[in-house]
C-alpha cells in the first residue's frame, strides 16, 4: 500500500512539474507575442521592453524582502552578473523581432536546451540517463515537426531572417549562463531573494543600457493606447514568466524548464489562430503529443535532487534541505 502511495505522489508531482512548466511557457508564448506585436508596429524597444519586466519584480518581491528585514544570503555582485547576462538576452531575442518571423524566433530560441545540458553538466554536475536524453530527444522531434507545420501557419518571413537568427542563438548562450545560474541561487537561497535582486539589477541595468543605446528610439516613437498596452502586455507576461521560473528551477532543473519551453511555439501559434483565425496543419497536433510525451519522459526519470518547496518557518520559499536522518535513510 505504502509502494502505491509513493507512486502517486511520484504521478502527482510529475504532473504539478509539467504543468508548471507549461504555465511558464505559455507567458514566454506572450512575450513573443507582445514582443512581435511591437516590432510590427515599427517600434523597436527591447531595452524598454525589458525594463517593463523586471519594473514590476523589483515592486512586488522588493517590498516583500524589506519588509523580511533579512539579509542577503548572496553577494548583490553575483546578482548584478546574472541580471546583466539576462538582460543581455532579453535584447538580442526581442531584437530579432525585427527582423525574423515570431515562430522561427520561438523556435531558435529552445536552442537554450543545448547550452543549458552542456553547461549544468561540467557546472552543476548534473548528470542525465538515457531515459532523460530519450525524453529531450522526443520534444527536439517535436520541435522539429513544429518547423514544417508553420511554415504553413506564418512561419518564415521577416525582413532580414539571417540576422534574425544569429540573435536569437546570441539571446540564447546568454539565457543558458542565466538560467543555470538562476537554478543554483534558487535551490540554495529561496526565490524571493533571487527575484527581488533579479528585478532590481535587471531594470538598473536595462534602464542604464536604455540610456546610452535607446534614448533617440524612445523619443521617436508615437505612442498610442495600442503601443501602451502593447507595452504593458509585456511587462504583466514577463513578470508572470519570472515568477513561475524559480518554481520549475527548484522543483526539476535548468534543463526541464529548458524542454518545457519548447512548447512556447505551440502556444504562440495558438494564439495567432484564435486572434487571425489561421487554420493548423495535422503536424502541429503530432509534435504537441511528442513534446508532451518526451516532458513526461524526463520528468518522470529525472533523479530529483531537491523536493518541492516546503513550509519553513512559515516561509514557503526556503529551499528543502535533507536531515541527517534523512539522508542516511536514502
Amino acid at each position: 500500500m505504502s509502494s502505491g502511495m509513493n507512486n502517486d505522489g511520484g504521478l502527482w508531482r510529475v504532473l504539478y512539474v509539467v504543468l508548471l512548466g507549461q504555465s511558464v511557457s505559455f507567458s514566454m508564448a506572450l512575450m513573443s507575442f507582445t514582443s512581435s506585436l511591437s516590432a510590427n508596429l515599427g517600434v523597436s524597444a527591447p531595452l524598454a521592453l525589458a525594463f517593463l519586466a523586471y519594473l514590476p519584480l523589483t515592486l512586488v518581491y522588493g517590498s516583500i524582502l524589506l519588509y523580511r528585514r533579512q539579509k542577503l544570503q548572496i553577494s548583490w555582485y553575483w546578482y548584478a552578473l546574472l541580471a546583466f547576462v539576462d538582460v543581455q538576452g532579453n535584447f538580442f531575442v526581442n531584437k530579432a523581432f525585427q527582423f525574423s518571423s515570431i515562430t522561427s524566433v520561438t523556435i531558435l530560441d529552445c536552442a537554450t536546451v543545448i547550452w543549458v545540458i552542456i553547461l549544468t553538466w561540467f557546472f552543476l554536475g548534473t548528470k542525465y540517463s538515457l531515459w532523460q536524453f530519450l525524453g529531450a530527444a522526443l520534444c527536439v522531434s517535436g520541435l522539429c515537426l513544429v518547423l514544417l507545420s508553420d511554415s504553413g501557419v506564418g512561419g518564415g518571413g521577416g525582413t532580414n531572417p539571417v540576422l534574425g537568427d544569429a540573435l536569437v542563438i546570441a539571446g540564447t548562450c546568454f539565457f543558458a549562463f542565466s538560467n543555470v545560474g538562476e537554478e543554483y541561487c534558487v535551490k540554495k537561497v529561496g526565490r524571493i531573494e533571487v527575484i527581488a535582486m533579479l528585478g532590481l539589477f535587471g531594470m538598473l541595468v536595462s534602464l542604464i543600457e536604455m540610456a546610452l543605446f535607446e534614448f533617440k528610439t524612445l523619443k521617436s516613437i508615437s505612442w498610442s493606447a495600442e503601443v501602451i498596452l502593447i507595452f504593458a502586455g509585456f511587462g504583466i507576461s514577463g513578470f508572470m514568466f519570472t515568477s513561475l521560473t524559480p518554481l520549475v528551477l527548484q522543483a526539476s532543473g535548468a534543463t526541464l524548464f529548458n524542454l518545457s519551453l519548447l512548447t512556447a511555439d505551440m502556444w504562440a501559434v495558438v494564439i495567432r489562430v484564435f486572434l487571425y483565425h489561421q487554420k493548423v496543419d495535422w503536424l502541429y497536433y503530432v509534435s504537441f503529443i511528442f513534446v508532451g510525451i518526451g516532458l513526461v519522459v524526463y520528468s518522470k526519470t529525472e533523479k530529483y535532487s531537491n523536493e518541492l518547496p516546503k513550509l519553513e518557518n512559515n516561509e514557503p520559499d526556503q529551499p528543502y534541505q535533507l536531515l541527517p536522518e534523512e539522508g542516511a535513510r536514502v
